[in-house]
């Protein structure tokens, strides 16, 4: 498995520890930056987040930024991106499994570093159920044009 991950400064701590994790249990990571707490927009990391994940470079992305709230929205700018802000595991579980997430985003400031470790476990390890879900995700779709 191979994970793109990006954040903005505000997240830059958060991200660093998610990595590192991520690094000790054997999955590839392609850091997208940023690579330091400078100030940065956090739209410029989200476009080379989400374009690895679009043309299949990396089989999942990872976001962060202060709240989480700017990330998602830019993200999600990009067709075939499913990004979903997830503030506990359960959320993240819920996005792979009913929505097809590829994308997970976490809020920096407000989550600790062994949430946010909970919280990527849980999406890494949700599949999607398809069924009725897959209906509604080619609806998603529909709406990118």
């Amino acid at each position: 498995m191979r994970i793109a991950i990006g954040s903005d400064h505000a997240a830059f701590e958060l991200k660093e520890k998610v990595k590192e994790y991520l690094q000790k249990k054997g999955i590839e990571v392609l850091d997208c930056g940023t690579y330091s707490i400078e100030s940065v927009d956090y739209p410029d990391y989200a476009k080379k987040v989400c374009e690895k994940v679009v043309n299949k470079e990396c089989d999942f992305g990872i976001l962060m930024c202060g709240t989480g709230i700017g990330m998602s929205i830019a993200a999600n700018k990009f067709k075939g991106i499913r990004a979903a802000l997830c503030l506990f595991p359960e959320m993240a579980q819920y996005a792979r499994r009913h929505n097809d997430a590829n994308v997970l985003v976490l809020p920096g400031r407000l989550m600790g570093s062994e949430l946010a470790k909970w919280t990527v476990d849980a999406f890494l390890n949700s599949t999607f159920e398809g069924g009725r879900h897959e209906r509604r995700v080619k609806k998603i779709e529909e709406l990118e044009g």
